[in-house]
């Protein structure tokens, strides 16, 4: 770890230049006004400097609400009640991120009196008026000398130009993408993952990036053995390849390198001779109907991947007694356009990071756990095609082109052998780190992460995207800096190594730099897979900043002859965002297109990764105009987080969400809905607090400024959950998938008690949610003491 350690006098995020540096900030003093009274927020003692209502009635405010979402105040909803059909997004007053300067027009309810002034003789008015022409003329000449010498195009500190991120922006052109993205792609067939890595690297130094560096971490990698692994049929002895293919030295030679990366990264190894049992997708309802009719006890599981994360169903299976597991996708949950029927693919059971130093960063002179193998289970995914002839059964879809799940008649029997073959070797993980330094908060950062090829896993092309939208971006921004302007925040880029292995680079890198992360990191920006399909736009957003990507996305659709409804959701991602969600509660916004057929179906089905062609995406996407506007759209985003004196972060939207969260029939829920309505009245008062400095430019006292800010990005903080099932997220927020509007380790505590009256298990998980509402309220109502004490320091 040499290279790590020589990079912390001169990263910025590693040294004085960057995380301790103090900077001066405007200390412009707060304009006097009286507090007026309001009539959405009666409760409070804290009333409002403008009028909320008058602001409410102003034309424009309706388009950053969702579609669904009712036209109602959110002020005048009866919390006490719990009345939760009314939880609606909130939509904050005068346009939250639109425009955080004082209109014009602005008019403070209560002005100071001039003082009268003595009356003067001729003589003196005469003089003074002398003098007056005097200055002006020579104003006039010192206003032309300035305004000749000096650069006019650069916005000050603390305001926002409504131009300037578009600018930026309008630079960035689908064709640049795609000369990028073929680039790229020519680099991927090296093993060695160094070139791709110094490619990036000196392509973000030409570009102006300041001190990018290469970050390097010795981990732990399962990589597939030289010798494929097989499945051979016990009843014929006819043996296979996880591709379907026969044994055979030419079939080998056929499917080349795709071929040994259809394997399980961590899986145990060995052979294991069983029968085969059918658990279709291993859900707990699954296995127990199963149990009820078979000893599982050492046997294999024909498991489909999708519903639940696959490694919270390995974790039941080998609760269960399994020895082995044959994965597979079934063809039924998938689009029509799609036939995977001899695909193979990989899927990693790593749940971040290096499996040999768990929860601490791989540098020199760490302890190393012995930690080959994540499991003991045998896990082989194998392909569709495969399991047909296991189960010898037919073509799944029948000539009416209905689809016929595949599989295994309970009254036969299937007895195969498996041998799984990897090797565990110690390999060099390389991130890519540059930044762009902040000029007012240089100790606060927006991170944008994109993802790299990493050598001995499946040659996708997804990161090709990654990496090409993110250094479109750079591009443009550059172009912006070098002219004189820079953001308020701080904005750093990452291209993380070994993200295919479980976002090792993201998860040593994180662990590595925690203490200061946790401290500084203000929101990531995740630029993982931004293009999986071409139909619909699909945005993931935490709930504080689900309304800022709704006003960029309808912005977008104005630009656009068709603009199809967007969802907005808070669900379970892949990629290099695990750990800053999971570990740090940082707020996260990831732009993507999908299939909108492939969201119709089981969810995590994106945990396997499959060999797709740059042919592929260029087939999706000939003209790069999605890229453009993924590029495009994460930009703005980042630009408004980087550059607002605000954080444009909603508390209220937190609240709504945890409500909505609890909608429904669900059991034992009466006391987290009435800490859930406290959350919401504590949360509605703060934003009330938040919009003051946010919309009137009086309001930013430094000192201000600074500790709502600090509040601000800290608020998802309280629901990171100490334990969550495997695979789950330990941030409580996220949702298992799109058709799941519930915390999610009360979902699953609620399956796992259903035989029982009375469930540990249940009671730990109610319990862990309303310690995180109960957290967050009480966090939201120090934020407000906060507020009435520096209020009551300048009355």
């Amino acid at each position: 770890m040499g290279e790590t350690e020589a990079t912390l006098p001169n990263m910025s995020l590693q040294g004085k230049k960057m995380a301790y540096q103090k900077v001066n900030a405007d200390q412009r003093a707060p304009g006097h006004s009286q507090y007026l009274d309001n009539d959405d927020l009666q409760a409070t003692a804290l009333d409002l400097e403008w009028d909320m209502e008058k602001e409410l009635e102003e034309s424009g405010f309706d388009q950053f609400q969702l579609d669904s979402a009712e036209n109602q105040n959110l002020g005048h909803s009866e919390t006490i009640d719990l009345d939760l059909d009314s939880i609606q997004p909130a939509t904050s007053p005068k346009g939250r991120f639109q425009r955080l300067q004082e209109e014009s027009d602005y008019i403070t309810h209560y002005t100071r009196s001039a003082p009268k002034s003595n009356r003067c003789n001729f003589c003196h008015l005469l003089k003074i008026l002398c003098i007056a022409t005097s200055l002006f003329i020579f104003g006039i000449f010192i206003g032309y000398y300035v305004h000749t010498n000096c650069p006019s195009d650069t916005p000050s500190s603390g305001t926002v130009d409504p131009q300037l991120y578009q600018e930026i922006l309008k630079t960035i052109q689908a064709e640049d993408i795609k000369k990028s993205f073929r680039n790229l792609v020519q680099l991927y067939k090296s093993e060695d993952d160094m070139e791709i890595s110094k490619k990036i690297k000196t392509q973000w130094t030409s570009l102006g990036l300041e001190d990018v560096q290469f970050v390097n971490y010795s981990v732990l990698l399962n990589l597939p053995d030289p010798s494929p692994s097989t499945v051979t049929l016990s009843s014929s002895g006819q043996c296979f390849h996880p591709n379907g293919q026969p044994c055979s030295e030419e079939a080998r030679k056929d499917s080349s390198q795709d071929l040994l990366y259809s394997y399980a990264a961590y899986s145990a190894k060995g052979i294991l001779k069983a029968e085969v049992i059918d658990v279709s997708y291993g859900m707990a309802d699954d296995l127990k109907r199963i149990r009820k009719i078979k000893n599982v006890t050492n046997q294999i599981a024909l498991l489909k991947l999708g519903k639940l994360p696959l490694l919270y169903k390995l974790s039941l299976l080998e609760k269960a007694g399994f020895g082995g597991v044959l994965l597979y996708i079934d063809p039924c949950d998938l689009p029509k356009t799609v036939n995977p029927s001899h695909d193979t693919f990989m899927v990693s059971l790593n749940p971040g990071g290096d499996p040999s130093t768990p929860g601490y960063p791989s540098v020199d002179g760490s302890f190393r756990q012995s930690r080959s193998n994540l499991t003991s289970l045998l896990v082989q995914p194998i392909s569709a095609s495969l399991v047909a002839k296991l189960i010898s059964s037919p073509k799944a879809r029948t000539k009416n082109d209905a689809c016929s799940p595949l599989e295994l008649p309970n009254n036969e029997v299937r007895v195969v052998s498996m041998q799984v073959q990897t090797v565990t070797k110690l390999k060099t993980v390389t991130n890519v780190v540059g930044y762009v330094m902040g000029l007012t908060s240089p100790d606060r950062y927006i991170i944008v992460g994109s993802h790299h090829h990493t050598a001995h896993s499946y040659n996708g092309q997804e990161w090709a995207s990654s990496t090409a939208i993110i250094t479109a971006f750079i591009r443009a921004l550059m172009s912006k800096v070098k002219r004189g302007w820079r953001p308020d925040r701080t904005i750093v880029f990452c291209s993380w190594g070994g993200t295919a292995f479980g976002n090792i680079g993201s998860y040593e890198w994180g662990e590595d730099f925690k203490k200061v992360l946790q401290k500084n990191v203000v929101a990531y920006i995740s630029i993982h897979s931004p293009l999986r399909g071409n139909s619909s736009l699909h945005p993931v957003a935490s709930p504080s900043l689900q309304q800022l990507v709704v006003e960029k996305n309808n912005f977008n659709c104005t630009r656009r002859a068709q603009c199809p409804e967007t969802n907005i959701s808070s669900i379970q991602i892949q990629g290099d965002a695990d750990y800053f969600i999971n570990h740090l509660g940082v707020p996260i916004v990831q732009f993507a297109y999908e299939d909108i057929k492939a969201l119709e179906g089981p969810s995590f089905l994106s945990e396997a990764l499959f060999s797709t062609r740059a042919t592929k995406i260029e087939e999706m996407d000939p003209s790069f105009n999605l890229h453009e506007t993924i590029t495009k759209l994460s930009g703005e985003v980042i630009l408004q987080i980087a550059n607002e004196p605000v954080l444009p972060f909603n508390a209220i939207d937190i609240a709504l969400e945890v409500q909505n969260n609890l909608k429904g029939d669900q059991p034992n829920t009466h006391q987290l809905l009435a800490m859930a309505s406290r959350l919401r009245e504590s949360a509605e008062l703060f934003q009330s607090d938040e919009m003051r400095p946010a919309n009137d430019p009086k309001e930013r006292a430094s000192n201000r400024i600074r500790m709502l800010n600090d509040i601000l990005q800290d608020m998802e903080k309280s629901f990171l959950v100490k334990q969550a099932p495997p695979g789950f997220y330990r941030n409580i927020l996220y949702h298992l998938d799109e058709k799941t509007s519930r915390f999610s380790i009360l979902v699953e505590a609620w399956e796992h008690c259903k035989p029982l009256a009375s469930n540990e298990t249940l009671q730990e998980a109610l319990s862990e949610v309303l310690n995180s509402i109960n957290s967050a309220q009480v966090y939201f109502k120090a934020g407000l003491d906060v507020f009435r004490s520096v209020l009551d320091g300048k009355n």
